[in-house]
This record gives structure tokens, C-alpha cells and sequence, in this order.
């Protein structure tokens, strides 16, 4: 017998391999409820207590599961934590880019997507509060989280950098910016975004934190045409000044 034949012969039968395939997709949608009724909890548990301050038990008794289907799913608090951050940022991506497809002008669309991920970075201080659920706690863990894990955290946020990335190529070619790296451009603008809200938080005058039309006009400024790098450095030092 040759091996051509072994091969038919051992070949799963039509019928069977659509059985399992069948099973596999019934397996796969039961343990995605499974996991999101986890996540459903932690979040109730993160509205109720206005922190990320619960444990396994709580979130496996407002889910009506087991401790031990927790564990089939997560390692432990913190993968779960994670995993809500993961959603968080998902949504955010999807807020920003809707807001942003609305905008036609280059510098448009780049205003947009800064104040909205100054808004997805300061969730208790926006007007609006964007998303379903208190993201505060959330955000802060991401943060405490990329102090220790900064490669895991980065790869989380790579589409929002994409996205920006590709709006400062578009702006680029439209010749209202002149710069020449616009990968290095997006992370100088997202850092400052970002860690605007950080160090606000640490200012107890309200009146003295920077806003996020502040944080555009002085970004604006950053990856502008070279003859303007000066002013924004002058637009810094004077907001460093209020602080």
C-alpha cells in the first residue's frame, strides 16, 4: 500500500469534520459569553465602587460563575483588568476614528482626533463622558501598568498611533505640514496629549490645567512648518508658567 493511499484512507469523512467544526463555533460563542458576563461584573463592580478595588470573588458572584470558570479565562485580577483595558482602547479607536471621518480638512480631522483622545485620557473631566462605563480606574491601572510592562501597553495602543500617523501622512501631502518624520511626529503628539492629563491631575487649581484646546494649539505648533517649532516652544514655556 502506498502512502497516497494511507493519506485517503485516514482522511476525515465530510460529515464528521463539519460536526466537530459545528461543535468548535458552539464552544467558542459559549466561552465568549462566558468571558464578557466576567468582564459585565468587573465593570459593575468598578461603577459601584469607583475604583478597581475588588476581588475575584466579587466579580465571580455578580457574574453568577464559578471560581473555577474564572480561572479557565484569566489568570487573575490583573489579566482581567487588561482585558478591559483592551476594550476600552477598542472603543476609544472606534470614537476617534467616527469623529475624525466626519472632518474633511486635514488640520480638521487632526484637532478632532486630539481632543478626543484627550477625552478618552481624562474620562471624569470630559463635559461629555465618552463609553458606557467609568473609565477612570481603568486608565489609571493602564498607566501603573505601562511603568512595568510598557512594551505590552504600547501594543495595545498601536492602532490609535496608526491612526494618527496616517493623519499626519495625509496632512503631510497636502502641504499644511512640513515635517520630515511623521512617525516620530505622532509620538511626540500623542506623549504630549497623553501625559497633559497625567501631570494635570497632580495641579489642585482647577483653573490651572492645561485643556485640551491648549494641548492642540501648542501640538499644532510642535509639527507645524520649521519657522513656527519656535513659538511653540514659547507657547510651553508660558503654560509651564500658569502650572
Amino acid at each position: 500500500m502506498t502512502n497516497e493511499d494511507n493519506s485517503e484512507e485516514t482522511t476525515e469523512p465530510v460529515w464528521r469534520e463539519q460536526a466537530v467544526s459545528r461543535r468548535l463555533v458552539k464552544t467558542r460563542e459559549r466561552a465568549k459569553e462566558r468571558v464578557q458576563r466576567f468582564l459585565d461584573a468587573a465593570l459593575l463592580l468598578i461603577e459601584d465602587k469607583s475604583s478597581s478595588d475588588f476581588t475575584i470573588q466579587e466579580v465571580v458572584e455578580r457574574s453568577g460563575q464559578s471560581l473555577r470558570s474564572f480561572y479557565q479565562y484569566f489568570d487573575g485580577k490583573n489579566e482581567l483588568l487588561f482585558a478591559l483595558f483592551e476594550e476600552s482602547v477598542r472603543e476609544a479607536v472606534a470614537d476617534i476614528s467616527a469623529a475624525v471621518e466626519i472632518e474633511t480638512e486635514p488640520l480638521d480631522r487632526l484637532r478632532t482626533f486630539t481632543f478626543h483622545l484627550y477625552d478618552w485620557c481624562a474620562p471624569n473631566d470630559s463635559e461629555a463622558r465618552r463609553g458606557e462605563f467609568n473609565r477612570l480606574p481603568i486608565t489609571e491601572f493602564s498607566w501603573n501598568l505601562g511603568m512595568r510592562n510598557p512594551e505590552r501597553v504600547g501594543n495595545v495602543m498601536r492602532p490609535i498611533s496608526r491612526t494618527l500617523v496616517r493623519l499626519l501622512d495625509e496632512a503631510k501631502e497636502a502641504n499644511v505640514l512640513n515635517i520630515p518624520n511623521t512617525q516620530h511626529a505622532a509620538t511626540l503628539l500623542q506623549q504630549t496629549v497623553m501625559h497633559s492629563w497625567l501631570f494635570a491631575r497632580v495641579v489642585d487649581d482647577t483653573r490651572s490645567r492645561v485643556s485640551r484646546e491648549e494641548v492642540w494649539a501648542f501640538c499644532q505648533r510642535l509639527v507645524s512648518r520649521p519657522s513656527e517649532v519656535q513659538a511653540a516652544a514659547k507657547l510651553a514655556v508660558e503654560l509651564c508658567k500658569d502650572l
